[in-house]
């Protein structure tokens, strides 16, 4: 038995897969933003009691966080000591000599302030060149003054990031050997281990950043598995990559830099495997849960891995899926602006608690789930009967907020989810049409709590359809996780014109890389008959900025010839991308070697429909509000719908872990996979 656990703003997230009978059982519980740990035990301890097993059953519990991102966003990290080069030390105050623009921009520029303090940063006698060759020696003596100096002044972990370390670690090992005997609880990270490669405030910030959430992963981590414990299980701990991958709960710890995007991971691996499983090869992921709403590109089947991503105002150079995140979520609070007098909604949320006002929990101010519920889009109870809402909580307030712009109660909600489904409309933009790419060209994949409440309006404004509401989509995420592979990157910069090079330089550090990778795939402990390993190249033309990154297959590396194909590749890719391609000798950036262990594939045993014909799956009939009147809208079951039976809109669809809208004008049928679509009815014209 494998248990994925998705912890939200909101809700935490649980999937229970036996692979004996392909049984999936699911469950939600309150997260606990206090001590996350506490939401996930309870969620555990749950879910155990619904499918009826014993907790030690479970061999394996895979685990997306992001005690990581919110550590960097609000400021809470680990007070971090940093090691540069001397003369070096305000890499992380210079940054990228970047303002936000254009004109005045530099003069409202909030900067804010480094991760590792300038108090807290030395700078250390010594020199290496961008060959790795030594400049200046490090001088011991006064490099053991200045550690004994910054470590006994209260920093909690150390950062030593050294002027071209990527080329030669020596002296980034060397320093660590002197914190290791002399303070040897304090925690090092190594920016020549973290991110060997070339462009110095990257490496520095994002080496910093590790440190900076280090501590507080190592005591989360730990939490959990003592609260684990504490029920009964003695399972392996692995925590969801940033890349959609996974790594050990103690890789985790060392690494935490790796996780930064933990959470999104797993729903758009979901997506993934649903565009393999339908035929429906370009989707857009659209995550909406009680916090924020998370969107992705699926293209061809493949998900969109970028280098490097943002949290909060820091880089982080790390391989993260491609995910573009918003504020408008169930949980984000609507309000009446003071200066301008208008209707506004987010990126302020009730989060878990006290949550919207119909969860009857405390909160006073309406939420985007309390429009949908004025609007009878939410039935008064949820999660199979275990969540009662407060309707006419949930209508008063929303009540005072028309009041203020003298709308009625309808006509505010009805603003509330316009405004709310804009926010989100302008993510959807700009991973599409900001892109390149034409929405209608897509499907949609509503997943998260709230996302099939908010997608048939999405594709509406968007003309992008199907929209695929999957058999659990309110836990995806979590489901994500159980198919995520394990995953890590291997890296060395090696910047030189390819031109009159010689080749086996190449393959011999490509062959360096893999031993590094096998020798993961040990730790790890990954089947030999799991494992693949991917090799690619950065190029680019000499004298450009940014690199373009060139597969070579595994062939091409052990034949050990010349480079002539994959330059010549590098000039179709980069035609392709940006629509020509120069006649100037081509650079050589990095190597990478990328390796993956397979994991066993969720194999959802779909159950057989109680009903007939669709009738039998009809819950009851409540009064919904579309295009600006109250309709007797009739509410299924899902898990009565017949296969292959359009489901008429406007219609309520009800599950236990989300609640869908089907829009006038569209119709809903159930493909062989268990994937609910939504169309148009102009399909069938």
């Amino acid at each position: 038995m494998r248990l994925g656990v998705d912890v939200g703003g909101t809700f935490t997230d649980l999937v229970l897969h036996d692979e004996s009978n392909g049984r999936v059982v699911q469950a939600k519980t309150p997260s606990t933003p206090e001590d996350q740990s506490i939401g996930v035990a309870n969620g555990v301890k749950l879910i155990c009691e619904k499918a009826g097993v014993d907790p030690k059953d479970i061999s394996l519990i895979l685990h997306g966080t992001t005690v990581a991102t919110n550590a960097v966003l609000e400021g809470k990290g680990a007070r971090v000591g940093l090691l540069v080069s001397e003369g070096f030390e305000y890499t992380l105050h210079l940054a990228k000599s970047w303002t936000p623009g254009p004109l005045f921009g530099w003069i409202v520029m909030d900067k804010p302030e480094p991760l590792a303090s300038l108090k807290d940063t030395r700078g250390i006698p010594e020199r290496m060149n961008a060959r790795g060759e030594i400049v200046t020696p490090l001088d011991r003596e006064k490099a053991t003054a200045l550690i004994d100096d910054l470590c006994s002044s209260g920093i909690e972990a150390l950062t030593i990031s050294l002027m071209h370390a990527y080329a030669n670690p020596e002296h980034e090992r060397a320093l660590a050997e002197i914190v290791k005997e002399r303070y040897p609880d304090i925690p090092v990270s190594l920016s020549s281990d973290i991110l060997p490669e070339f462009r110095e405030y990257d490496r520095a910030i994002t080496t910093v950043m590790n440190d900076y959430v280090r501590p507080i992963m190592k005591r989360y981590l730990s939490r959990i598995e003592e609260r684990l414990a504490s029920e009964g299980l003695s399972s392996r701990l692995h925590i969801v990559r940033s890349d959609g991958g996974l790594m050990s709960a103690n890789a985790a710890s060392e690494r935490p830099v790796h996780t930064v995007l933990s959470g999104p991971a797993g729903g758009v691996t979901s997506t993934v495997m649903i565009a393999r499983r339908t035929g429906i090869r370009n989707l857009l992921a659209f995550d909406m849960g009680g916090t924020s709403t998370d969107v992705s590109v699926i293209l061809d089947g493949e998900p969109t891995i970028s280098r490097s991503t943002e949290v909060g105002s820091f880089p982080a150079k790390v391989p993260t899926l491609d995910v573009r995140s918003v504020g408008a979520g169930g949980g984000s609070i609507a309000d009446v602006s003071e200066l301008t007098n208008s209707l506004r909604v987010g990126p302020r949320s009730a989060g878990a608690r006290p949550g919207p006002v119909s969860y009857g929990r405390g909160g006073t101010e309406p939420a985007v789930s309390d429009a949908n519920v004025v609007l009878g889009y939410l039935p008064p109870v949820l999660l199979g009967g275990d969540m009662k809402l407060d309707v006419d909580g949930a209508r008063e307030a929303v009540g005072r907020v028309g009041a203020q712009l003298d709308l009625g109660p309808e006509e505010a909600a009805q603003g509330i989810l316009d405004i709310a489904n804009e926010v989100m409309l302008g993510a959807l933009r700009v991973i599409t049409v900001q892109r390149g790419y034409d929405p209608r060209d897509f499907g949609i994949v509503a997943f998260g709590g709230a996302g099939p409440l908010h997608a048939n309006a999405m594709a509406e404004l968007l003309g992008c359809y199907p929209v695929v509401v999957p058999t659990n989509p309110g836990v995806l995420s979590a489901l994500g996780f159980l198919e995520a592979e394990f995953k890590n990157e291997f890296v060395q910069t090696f910047i030189r014109s390819t031109k009159g090079m010689d080749a086996d330089m190449v393959w011999t550090r490509f062959a360096e890389l893999q031993d590094k990778a096998v020798e993961w795939l040990d730790a790890e402990e990954v089947p030999t008959g799991d494992r693949t390993i991917r090799y690619s190249l950065d190029l680019r033309y000499e004298q450009q900025g940014f690199e373009v990154t060139v597969e070579i297959d595994k062939a091409t590396v052990e034949a050990r010839g010349g480079l002539e194909g994959v330059i010549e590749r590098f000039n179709e890719l980069h035609e392709q991308l940006y629509g020509v391609r120069f006649h100037v000798p081509v650079e050589l950036v990095a190597l990478r070697v990328v390796a993956t262990g397979a994991t066993m594939p969720v194999k959802e045993s779909i159950a057989a429909v109680e009903g007939s014909d669709l009738a039998d799956a009809l819950i009851e009939t409540r009064p919904s509000f579309f295009k600006g009147e109250w309709v007797d809208t009739p509410n299924y079951d899902r898990a009565k719908i017949p296969p292959g039976v359009k489901v008429p809109g406007p219609a309520i669809i009800r599950q236990y872990d989300t609640t869908t809208v089907l829009l006038p004008d569209h119709y809903a049928e159930l493909e062989p996979h268990g994937n609910l679509l939504i169309w148009p009815n102009s399909k069938d014209a």
